[in-house]
């Protein structure tokens, strides 16, 4: 255990999983027409013609290129190798986004599509769209997806990101501060019974970032929650934890005081652990009743691998997560979201790059690179964001470059930024308290920053909650 708080586990070795149980009933049933645009669906696909190309991504596509599989086999792929039982005779809803493909980029969607044993009747998407058209914090409504142009492949689409609660539309008028406000909300995001009624099992396949604050964890969750209550099988199709799932920081989210949309669960903010190790844990520990639930894990995968050592291609998980870089500077430069600095949303660099246009980053840099922080530099900055906070403003700040991935940590880094800004700017800077507590998952973070508390203390005070997360994971590890 080093005394920057990152706690690091070897490989542990653990079984699949599969838990059965039921819920409580759902909400008040709301949405008749959308249950009826399932049973559609599912009788118009009681016989189909030739599905999207395997190969081709599409209907009519010629095949590309022989390409060579990677080392590393997505939940997605050992499924419809080896475990199609699972969706035998069975009405299938799948909850995806572009990152649910193989690894030669064929979608998920599609794939299943084009499979004679997969009745696909619903697809659920979660924060961005299914098709990763919306931006962060957008509503999007239930609508019929026609990509094909086939009308037995015309699918419901429901979305687990606010379907059942349109946002009042003047607070998009700052999408800043409508993020921090609906993204934190659990209302619309839990899956209403008329979105499941017309299926029998829920598929699970979307590439997470490995951090606890990113939607997509609730997501799963939630559906998780909708499953177990409506009597639906649930399946997880593993997906690698991108920025490896040895190393652990920041604190134990304070649970059920600060959880959220963006934190559901006394997890760390960097939690070393894949989706479907997540599910487990939740199903077994924090969920009030169990789904029935079977992970499909990955072959070849280890907990040591970054994204870029599994050999499959990286598609952005979200709007705002274009590289592996990305994902790496997140779990502590997400931080910056709650305070009144710029955290590169709207620039090519979003969370490499912070400031506001009243810092002077040759300074900050020097300051910054003054503290000899381990695998990191900041480099002098200026930007102007096209939207976001800032928007046409230009900027002044620093960008953070990773040096060594596997010295650099994160959550410290961040902390060490803020309170340099605070200090340098007291008059200037500013935290959104509420969203940055629930982002730390705690408010004592935020507390000791105030003080004047310095980042090893703070640090050190995290660790303990570290060392017990890690014992109490172990059981859920799949790799």
């Amino acid at each position: 255990m080093s005394g920057r708080s990152c706690f690091n586990a070897k490989r542990q070795g653990a079984g699949h999983r599969s838990h059965r149980g039921g819920w409580a009933a759902a909400e008040t049933l709301a949405a008749l027409v959308l249950a009826v645009a399932i049973g559609a669906a599912a009788c118009g696909r009681a016989e189909r013609p030739a599905g999207p190309a395997a190969s081709g991504g599409g209907p009519g596509r010629p095949a590309g290129p022989a390409a060579v599989a990677p080392p590393v086999k997505p939940g997605v792929q050992v499924f419809l190798e080896r475990h199609l039982d699972l969706v035998k005779g069975k009405r299938v809803g799948l909850v995806t986004n572009p990152t649910g493909t193989d690894g030669l980029l064929r979608s998920t969607i599609d794939l299943f599509l084009a499979n004679p044993s997969v009745k696909l009747v619903a697809l659920y998407g979660p924060e961005h769209g299914v098709r990763g058209d919306a931006q962060a914090g957008q509503y999007v409504p239930f609508y019929i997806d026609r990509k094909y142009n086939i009308p037995e492949y015309n699918l419901p689409v429901f979305s687990l990101y606010g379907q059942s609660k349109k946002p009042d539309p003047g607070m998009l008028k700052n999408i800043d501060e409508f993020m921090r406000s609906f993204d934190t909300k659990e209302t619309g995001k839990v899956p209403e019974a008329a979105m499941v009624e017309g299926i029998d099992i829920m598929i699970f396949d979307i590439q997470d970032v490995g951090t606890r604050v990113y939607t997509y964890v609730a997501t799963m969750a939630y559906a998780m929650q909708a499953a177990a209550e409506n009597g639906i099988d649930f399946v997880v199709l593993d997906r690698p934890n991108p920025i490896n799932g040895a190393d652990m920081e920041g604190p134990i989210l304070e649970y059920p005081e600060f959880s959220s949309f963006i934190g559901l669960f006394p997890i760390p903010e960097r939690h070393g652990m894949t989706m479907g190790e997540l599910a487990g844990l939740f199903n077994d520990k924090f969920l009030a009743r169990k789904a029935s639930l079977t992970v499909v894990p990955m072959e070849g995968w280890k907990r040591v691998m970054w994204f870029d050592e599994t050999g499959l291609p990286w598609v952005i998980p979200s709007p705002n997560m274009p590289t592996l870089d990305t994902a790496t500077v997140y779990p502590g430069l997400v931080a910056i979201e709650g305070t009144n600095l710029s955290e590169g949303r709207g620039t090519t660099k979003p969370f490499e790059l912070f400031g506001a246009p009243w810092i002077d980053g040759y300074e900050l840099a020097k300051t910054l690179n003054g503290l000899g922080l381990s695998g990191v530099r900041f480099r002098e900055a200026w930007f102007t964001p096209s939207f976001s906070k800032f928007q046409g403003q230009l900027c002044g700040g620093c960008q953070i470059h990773v040096t060594d991935r596997d010295a650099f940590r994160p959550f410290a880094a961040a902390l060490h930024i803020i309170k340099t800004v605070r200090d340098a700017y007291p008059g200037k800077f500013e935290f959104h308290a509420d969203y940055f507590d629930k982002v730390m998952g705690t408010a004592s973070v935020r507390a000791a920053l105030e003080a004047g508390t310095g980042v090893p203390a703070i640090l050190e005070n995290i660790r303990p909650g570290l060392e017990a997360f890690a014992d109490l994971r172990k059981p859920y590890l799949i790799y």
